[in-house]
């Protein structure tokens, strides 16, 4: 499959109208089978999934899943972490941590479909995500204390921003997984539904997503990231912006006559 620019969809990529679905699934090692782990390999493809996307007009949203039922990421490949030295492991870290700071920044909304275990490197790729959709059997939880290692893909910053300061610290110091309830009371997770509903509520929030205007989704992420990342002044200055450069498009003003007309609007992206 191909993009609109024309060039090839990394492996594991599939769209349906403005809808990308991206695994995060990657052929296993010879002797190996373990789909769900992150590696150099997987990371590097799913950074040439996600610019692919941000530079596709007719991608407006991303539904990010793991292979099968049994986990969205389980975690990094151990195996390929002992061999690092200590500056290769600081340059593993700085790629997954530009990999998924790509996804964060993205401009278009990402979901992840968290059907499992999404622990270490598993639970900082849904963090990165802006939606995380899981179900009741989900299990989340930063476990890298337990091998003499931190959270080194970003974990560390976005658990305390999304569940605070005080969980951020329990989880990752005690490396003690959570479940799906717990994690939804946090804020880690953003809805919770059961397996077999699952597909039905992402399908719906994509489609949903996918029917808005594009510039203003994008103002909308952008917006919320720069104010958590600068502060509250450079948040209401770029709101401002944002604000402003959606009355340069033809979807505002195809949403507001769509209102004052009683109508439902559709959103061309113009």
């Amino acid at each position: 499959m191909r993009s609109q620019n024309g060039h090839p969809w990394p492996p594991f990529s599939t769209r349906a109208s403005h809808v990308l679905s991206q695994s995060a699934n990657r052929k296993p090692r010879r002797g190996s089978a373990h789909h769900d782990q992150l590696n150099a390999e997987t990371i590097n493809e799913l950074h040439l999934a996600f610019e692919a996307a941000r530079h596709d007009d007719a991608v407006r949203v991303v539904v990010l899943a793991g292979a099968g039922e049994k986990a969205f990421v389980a975690g990094a490949d151990i195996s390929e972490l002992a061999s690092l030295t200590p500056l290769h492991a600081q340059a593993a870290s700085r790629r997954g941590q530009a990999m998924m700071l790509g996804i964060e920044r993205l401009g278009k909304p990402v979901i992840a479909r968290i059907q499992g275990y999404a622990l270490g490197g598993g639970l900082e790729l849904a963090m990165c995500c802006h939606l995380r959709i899981a179900s009741e059997k989900a299990k989340v939880g930063l476990p890298e204390i337990t091998l003499g290692l931190i959270p080194g893909f970003g974990g560390t910053q976005r658990l305390a921003r999304l569940a605070g300061r005080g969980a951020a610290l329990e989880l990752t110091l005690t490396g003690t997984p959570i479940d799906a309830a717990r994690a939804h009371a946090l804020g880690v997770l953003t809805r919770v539904v059961a397996p077999e509903k699952l597909d039905a509520e992402i399908d719906a929030l994509a489609e949903q997503l996918a029917a808005s205007a594009p510039q203003a989704l994008r103002g909308i992420l952008e917006t919320i990231l720069i104010g958590g990342e600068n502060g509250i002044e450079a948040g209401l200055d770029y709101e401002a912006k944002a604000f402003g450069l959606c009355f340069s498009t033809a979807d505002m003003r195809e949403g507001t006559q769509a209102f004052l007309e009683r109508r439902k609007a559709t959103f061309t992206g113009d």
